[in-house]
């Protein structure tokens, strides 16, 4: 097996344990854009037992736009809306995290930390669906940030969207990892009702500890579960992500929680294997080093495997499930668990035929 070499960051410039509790990275580099690098580092003189552990920092944008669109073939949707920047469940394979570095700040523990919240955002979209031009197809949220992270029990940025597409009975995909999806119940059973939305509770790991190192700050797997049946009891059509898929940490699970969530509700199933751009191969790395340091060159040479001897390729069509006999093989697996257990992908098409275009305050309403 082809050694791996170490990541970067590796160890030594890590930020203190004590730092970071209850947090998912374990480094905290400047950004890839920032024309000098910082990092936090124990120089060996203690200053770095006197810092404070890092605080969940809440700033604020009134965005110009709030639905995103994008072209990607590989994905089956072409718009989609983040009420937050950064989130602070702080998984630390998220494929989200490099794009902090945007906003000047850091991937690593800036990013699950330093949060920005989408003023407004509810209002906006109003207008951005009641423009003259503008024609409905799925909206998904929860592609990027989570919208029911914990901060969204006190800014319910989430809701207020909600809101908004209830009325205008606008499509919607969801996906998330927590189990405070159900708070929402009141609005998402009438538009499932509909044919309006669907909910998927991404499930990475069944195991407890495992979830708590990799995603400190997500709803435990158990939760996530009883959600796919609250929900499934609602009537809410219910998907399960296993995703990312980890080789060599959770690969062996694939066809358990396929089955857990098939049990409790879940009608329809994808996985994503795990990907790693920018600055998450050095967090990744860092993470593995101080968890599984007996798995650490098994694992990305596992990686390496699927993305020609990188590790990661970007490319349309192969950055989700990758190649090779690892990757074909996971892929079998999970069709083959698909199939028995009754799971589809993407089995119903959601409506758009239903949509009314919402008034604002600008619109003149007719006489007749």
């Amino acid at each position: 097996m082809t050694a791996c070499p170490l990541p970067v960051s590796a160890a030594p410039v890590d930020v203190a344990p004590q730092r970071r509790r209850g947090r998912g990275a374990t480094a905290n580099r400047s950004g890839r854009f920032e024309r000098e690098s910082r990092e936090d580092f124990d120089d060996g003189w203690g200053a770095i037992e006197e810092l404070p552990p890092f605080p969940t920092q809440i700033a604020h944008e009134r965005p110009r736009t709030l639905i995103t669109r994008n072209d990607s073939p590989d994905i089956g949707f072409d718009r989609s809306i983040n009420p937050y920047r950064g989130c602070e469940h702080g998984c630390v394979y998220c494929f989200a995290r490099p794009t902090h570095a945007y906003l000047g700040l850091s991937p690593g523990l800036d990013f699950e930390s330093r949060l920005t919240v989408k003023d407004g955002a509810a209002e906006l979209l109003r207008r951005e669906l009641a423009a003259p031009s503008y024609q409905p197809k799925t909206l998904a949220i929860g592609t990027n940030t989570d919208p029911y992270q914990p901060i969204e029990r006190r800014h319910r940025i989430m809701r207020e969207i909600l809101q908004v597409l209830a009325e205008a009975q606008h499509p919607l995909a969801i996906v998330t990892k927590s189990d405070h999806v159900l708070r929402d119940l009141d609005l998402l059973a009438p538009m499932a009702a509909k044919g309006l939305v669907k909910v998927a509770l991404s499930v990475t790991t069944l195991d407890r500890g495992l979830a708590r190192a990799m995603e400190p700050r997500a709803s435990t797997p158990e939760r996530r579960l009883e959600a796919i049946a609250a929900l499934s009891r609602a009537g809410v059509p219910t998907a399960v992500m296993v995703a990312p898929v980890i080789p060599g940490v959770t690969d062996h699970e694939m066809e358990t929680i396929l089955t857990r969530a098939q049990a409790a509700g879940a009608s329809e199933a994808g996985y994503i294997l795990l990907r790693l751009p920018q600055e998450t191969q050095d967090l990744f790395g860092g993470w593995l080093l101080e968890n599984f340091p007996d798995k650490y060159r098994k694992v990305l040479a596992l990686l390496r495997s699927t993305r020609e001897g990188k590790l990661y390729d970007s490319s349309w069509g192969k950055r989700m499930t990758g190649t090779g006999p690892y990757a074909w093989t996971l892929g079998r697996r999970f069709e083959l668990a698909c199939e028995r257990l009754g799971l589809g992908a993407r089995k119903g098409k959601l409506r758009s035929d239903l949509f009314v275009k919402p008034q604002t305050g600008g619109v003149q309403l007719s006489l007749f």
